[in-house]
Order: structure tokens, then C-alpha cells, then sequence
């Protein structure tokens, strides 16, 4: 199955890239995926170029972990005031990494990476601080740690063997915290219910 890692210069994987960017997109896992990692996950892209690859798994809340309680670990000031959410897996790579997804209503300039319609990624502890001030912090947010990564071609493989399909994006899908349902609604946006797909489909 995928198998995800920091993308880097020398492609394991002989598949062209088609010049077709998947940015700001969301992936949703085939059933019969094969990796446990991704049984069911729906991972916002962030980045999905020729060289490189990572998205943000948005259905994996991490068991016990609450965003108030990174931030005050951080030594970041009102920690309490900040917004009560579960802290998700954004993915089985560098899992100490914090990534915060946020609406473009709040950017920490050139550290902000608009990702789609309204949605920026920043990964500097500006956007958590932010999240303490509830006069000037994004009007959605989430905190992510670890990301999903393919090397160059990878990603562009696994399309074709039907592991993943892929669906726009919205505010709704990325931020909404109701995380057992995401993938149902994911698929939803395609006109899909799981009960029609294959299992075979996400056979790597």
C-alpha cells in the first residue's frame, strides 16, 4: 500500500506526472485501502506538485489530546481561551510537526500558504497564538501533527489503481468536527455511497 514519506529527488515510481495539480483538493480513501493508516481517511492537499507531494489527513482525531493543551505546552499565553478542539494525525510523517489549518481570514504573511478557496496552511507558532485571541483569530482552525507525503509519481500510481478518489474542497468538509461521518460526506460530494464502491477498488 502507500507508503507515505517525505517526498525527495529520486522517485521509487516510474509514472509521469500528468501536469494536473490536486491542491486544495481532498483525497478519499477507496475501501480495501490496505493500509490501516488510511482505512476510510480523507486528507486535504496541500502541496501536489512534479516534486512534491503532502496533504493533511482531516479525520483523525488524536486520542485524548486537545488543542488548549498543546498550546499551553508551547508556554503560549491564555491557552484556555483558545477554542476546545481535538488535535488530529495529519499523517504517519514527522509526527512531532505541527501544521495548522486555518481559514484565510488570518495570515502570518509569507508564513501562510493559501491552499484552497478560504483555507491557508501555516506551520509557525504565530497561528497557534492567534488561536488565544478570540478578537483576531482565524474563524476556523485546526491543528494537525504529521502529514501524509508521497514521493514524485507516487501519488499519480495509486490514482490510477483507484486507491483514492478525489472531491473539492470546502469550509464545511475541512473544519466541521463531526470526524466519523467526514468520509461518508466526502464521498457524498461525488454522489458516492460506500455501500456502492468496491473493496477491490483500493488495491495498490
Amino acid at each position: 500500500m502507500t507508503e507515505t514519506q517525505t517526498p525527495g529527488p529520486n522517485p521509487p515510481h516510474s509514472t509521469p506526472w500528468l501536469g494536473e495539480s490536486l491542491t486544495g483538493r481532498v483525497l478519499i480513501a477507496m475501501p480495501g485501502i490496505g493500509d490501516p493508516r488510511f482505512e476510510r481517511a480523507v486528507i486535504l492537499m496541500c502541496i501536489h506538485s512534479k516534486d512534491q507531494t503532502m496533504g493533511l489527513s482531516l479525520n483523525r482525531p488524536v486520542d485524548g489530546l486537545r488543542l488548549r493543551e498543546v498550546i499551553s505546552s508551547l508556554g503560549i499565553p491564555d491557552a484556555d481561551q483558545a477554542p476546545d478542539h481535538a488535535v488530529l494525525e495529519g499523517g504517519p510523517v514527522q509526527k512531532e510537526r505541527g501544521f495548522v489549518l486555518h481559514t484565510d481570514d488570518f495570515s502570518a504573511g509569507d508564513a501562510s500558504l493559501p491552499i484552497a478557496n478560504g483555507v491557508s496552511l501555516t506551520t509557525t507558532r504565530d497561528a497557534l497564538s492567534a488561536l488565544t485571541d478570540p478578537a483576531s483569530r482565524p474563524s476556523c482552525a485546526l491543528l494537525a501533527l504529521g502529514y501524509a507525503g508521497w514521493s514524485p509519481g507516487q501519488l499519480e500510481e495509486e490514482l490510477a489503481a483507484n486507491v483514492w478518489l478525489a472531491a473539492d474542497a470546502d469550509l464545511s468538509l475541512v473544519f466541521d468536527t463531526d470526524y466519523e461521518e467526514k468520509w461518508s460526506r466526502a464521498l457524498a460530494k461525488l454522489g458516492v455511497t460506500p455501500d456502492r464502491l468496491s473493496a477491490t477498488g483500493g488495491r495498490a
